[in-house]
């Protein structure tokens, strides 16, 4: 076990996360336990109590409390099995040599958490490709979310990806079958979001909640969120194929929005169960029978940035995953048959 440490962000370390700082200093730290420390204020910036998104700069000093040794740490990250790195590798559907982007499956985590120690950060260190250093993660999507996930191979680039997220200066398309057919066909979802607290041992933490847009500047916490829509085709008056594309970046906001206007994404147990509408499938998401599956049918269809060394336009797009495929394809229903900007002269 070692002392507290009060260390100084280099000159090279400047303006990134704080998690990813400390990883670079404290390779056997896992993600569960800097997030631990920063909610117990054991790990704190300047003196002052940080979260592990908070980004750090040149000279600023870093309390660190005393941390077990590598051989000590109980989740430490698990060997990757020959099936890790086919599965990790087969994912990539872009790379050069300042970006990798990927078609992240559903049900794998972006990044780790308590007891997860399957994701794509961990398993990025089979996507070196001859580097010094794995990609780093830029951005991130719901374990449950697939579709394109893009890792920049360079420090130079990750800050510029990062700034692009961060400034909105992005357009991401995702796809959804959602439950019944929104009306109008093309429109906006402007509900605010807030967390919703939790009770008991699991809590509800991780639960978000819709605010009506002219009670968020007096709902303590809220944040205000905008989510455009269009439908693609339907099937009825029973389902819709819709394209989401999220003006903001809020925690499950694509999520929370559809099923705050009764349309809630079907394999959405979370938001889905809640939600206003006929919902046969047993309390588990927006139902729609067993021929379709349960799983979230959420994907993030494509991703436009600007090259962080080039400077030209970077357009990548994720097949759907096999879950969403066998949907698609007993509706009838082809990727090809989507325009690749659906929104394009229509908002």
């Amino acid at each position: 076990m070692s002392r507290v440490q009060n260390l100084t962000v280099g000159l090279d370390e400047g303006d990134q996360r704080l998690d990813r700082w400390i990883k670079r200093r404290f390779a056997h730290l896992q993600q569960g336990g800097i997030e631990k420390m920063c909610r117990k204020g054991e790990i704190r910036v300047d003196g002052g109590r940080v979260k592990t998104n908070t980004r750090v700069e040149v000279g600023q000093k870093i309390r660190i409390p005393p941390l077990p040794d590598a051989n000590e740490v109980d989740e430490r990250p698990r060997d990757m099995t020959k099936a890790d790195i086919q599965l990790i590798q087969g994912c990539v559907i872009y790379k050069d040599d300042h970006v990798i982007a990927l078609n992240k499956p559903a049900g794998l985590p972006t990044q780790g958490g308590s007891k997860q120690l399957r994701h794509v950060d961990g398993m990025a260190e089979a996507l070196r490709f001859g580097y010094d250093e794995k990609p780093r993660l830029v951005h991130r999507l719901d374990k449950d979310t697939s579709g394109v996930l893009i890792l920049a191979r360079t420090r130079m680039a990750a800050k510029s990806l990062t700034d692009a997220f961060r400034h909105r200066n992005t357009e991401k398309i995702y796809w959804a079958l959602v439950a019944g057919v929104p009306i109008p066909k093309l429109g906006s979802v402007k509900y605010g979001l807030v967390k919703q607290g939790g009770h008991g041992g699991k809590g509800d933490n991780e639960r978000m909640k819709c605010v009506h847009p002219k009670d968020v500047d007096k709902t303590f916490g809220a944040k205000r969120a905008l989510t455009n829509y269009t439908v693609l085709t339907s099937l009825a008056d029973r389902t819709a194929w819709v394209a989401l594309t999220p003006v903001t970046g809020r925690t499950h906001q694509l999520r929370a929005h559809m099923a705050e206007i009764g349309h809630p994404i079907v394999g959405d147990g979370k938001y889905g169960a809640q939600a206003v509408q006929d919902n046969p499938g047993d309390g588990w998401g927006a139902g729609m029978g067993e021929e379709i599956g349960r799983k979230l049918h959420l994907h993030a269809r494509s991703l436009r940035i600007e090259h962080p060394e080039t400077g030209k336009e970077l357009w990548i797009k994720a097949s759907l995953p096999p879950h969403m495929g066998k949907t698609w394809s007993f509706f009838g229903w082809e990727e090809k048959h989507a325009p690749d900007d659906p929104f394009e002269g229509l908002l």
